[in-house]
């Protein structure tokens, strides 16, 4: 069933994707912004075209869509599909976006799919037999093993994040610590286009905070399958490339929240 599932992740995500493509390159971005979200019409039309895909290959599957909600079916899969990750940037023109879609056994995630449209990178991650990249195998390892202080890593806060003090306060902290501790820091705006680039070797850590279920059930199975060593308590969680990495990566981080 893995396989039958990653390849429908995979058709479901070029689907939206390439709707997503078109929309972008026609400059037909419009969207709706509040004060800590934005919402464009491509999210409703590309989250139409993915569940067209997966209802079609499996009409008894649970679905999790963003932005139509939980749809019900008799079986223990579920769908997670997030129609466009990076909505903020698609809507101001930059090119950092992608369609994603993650499916579980029970509570257990099988398979994964990105795919950001204007590079053409499309990652399928499936449970116990790794990552590809464009159809190749890839691996975290596949980049330079460089030290923390040479490392660039990428930030995921989820979206309770902003509307939350205590939350907000500890998401600044982290990133000064990282100022501090490795070459580079992005916030990732786009979550599941960076967990890609972690997982064949281009990003060299990601760190967590409050991640929502949309990006982070498939960019963990990405990281993990890649190789990625993992370290989470509560609500944060950091991944890296190097394995040498990890403990000073921690000590960083948990010097910046106490």
């Amino acid at each position: 069933m893995t396989d039958d599932v990653a390849t429908t992740a995979a058709r479901a995500v070029e689907a939206g994707g390439e709707y997503l493509r078109e929309r972008f390159e026609s400059g037909n971005t419009d969207a709706d912004y509040d004060e800590h979200d934005v919402k464009a019409r491509a999210d409703r039309e590309s989250e139409a075209r993915m569940l067209e895909v997966i209802r079609e290959a499996h009409p008894d599957h649970r679905i999790y869509a963003e932005e139509s909600g939980e749809h019900d079916g008799a079986s223990d899969f579920r769908w997670i599909v997030d129609p466009l990750d990076g909505t903020n940037n698609f809507a101001v023109g930059l090119s950092t976006f992608a369609a994603s879609a993650a499916v579980l056994d029970g509570h257990r995630p099988e398979a994964a799919a990105v795919y950001a449209p204007i590079p053409d990178d499309l990652y399928v991650a499936r449970a116990g037999d790794g990552v590809r990249h464009d159809g190749d195998r890839v691996s975290a390892s596949d980049g330079d093993a460089v030290p923390l202080e040479r490392a660039t890593v990428g930030i995921v806060i989820g979206r309770s994040v902003k509307g939350h003090d205590d939350r907000a306060a500890t998401a600044e902290a982290i990133g000064d610590a990282l100022n501090d501790a490795s070459k580079r820091h992005v916030w990732a705006w786009a979550p599941t286009v960076y967990w890609g680039l972690l997982a064949r070797g281009r990003l060299d850590a990601m760190v967590t905070l409050h991640p929502d279920d949309e990006e982070q059930v498939a960019g963990d199975l990405l990281a993990r399958e890649a190789g990625c060593v993992h370290r989470q308590d509560g609500p944060l969680s950091a991944y890296v490339a190097n394995p040498a990495n990890l403990d000073p990566l921690w000590d960083a981080l948990e010097a910046a929240i106490e």
